[in-house]
């Protein structure tokens, strides 16, 4: 005899609705997901999505939040080598960055989704907040180490930031664009890492 199917809590139904949202925006891109294509792949109906998020604009919401505390705790405590060398804090903070999204690829389409975000101010807002928070930390990890006399002093360290992070943003949406077609961490050590050893005094 069938056993009747068991009703998941509302908050585990939840997350796993998020789980395969995240999932479908790497196999089918995160503008193509449907509400439907959600339900099939959970295996409830498509009203009782709704049952859990009102719009499908909060699931995205939800999945935005997934992925900024993911990455905020990929981070909260970033590697510290002996000698607390802020540079190498830095290039260690830029590879595990790599690491995730080479695990997650879903996680740079549905950041550098214009379709989905352009319909989704606070999902906008969310990921601006966590990449200008990330900036300001690269930033500081190089006025550390320009005050250790391992970066170039004339170097502006906000600048410096910035082309950090537009080249990490770049090199995953290539990746992204490419098919994933060559190692992620391989070639943001390569690429990026020199980028900061260029800093260097």
């Amino acid at each position: 005899m069938t056993q009747p199917r068991k009703r998941k809590a509302s908050a585990d139904r939840k997350a796993e609705i998020v789980d395969v949202a995240i999932r479908l925006s790497a196999e089918l891109g995160p503008d193509r997901v449907t509400t439907q294509h959600l339900a099939d792949a959970v295996g409830i109906t498509q009203p009782a999505i709704f049952r859990h998020f009102s719009t499908k604009a909060e699931i995205w919401d939800a999945v935005g939040d997934r992925i900024v505390e993911d990455m905020q705790a990929l981070h909260a405590h970033p590697v510290v080598t002996a000698n607390d060398d802020p540079h190498n804090r830095l290039k260690q903070l830029v590879g595990q960055h790599f690491v995730h999204i080479e695990q997650n690829p879903a996680i740079p389409a549905i950041l550098f989704s214009r379709e989905l975000q352009a319909g989704n101010p606070p999902l906008r807002e969310k990921f601006s907040a966590f990449f200008g928070a990330r900036g300001r930390e690269i930033a500081q990890l190089i006025a550390a180490a320009q005050k250790n006399g391992i970066h170039r002093a004339e170097i502006a360290a906000d600048d410096a930031a910035q082309l950090v992070t537009m080249s990490i943003q770049g090199l995953s949406l290539r990746w992204l664009i490419d098919d994933q077609s060559f190692g992620l961490v391989e070639e943001g050590s390569r690429v990026i890492g020199g980028l900061i050893d260029g800093f260097r005094a």
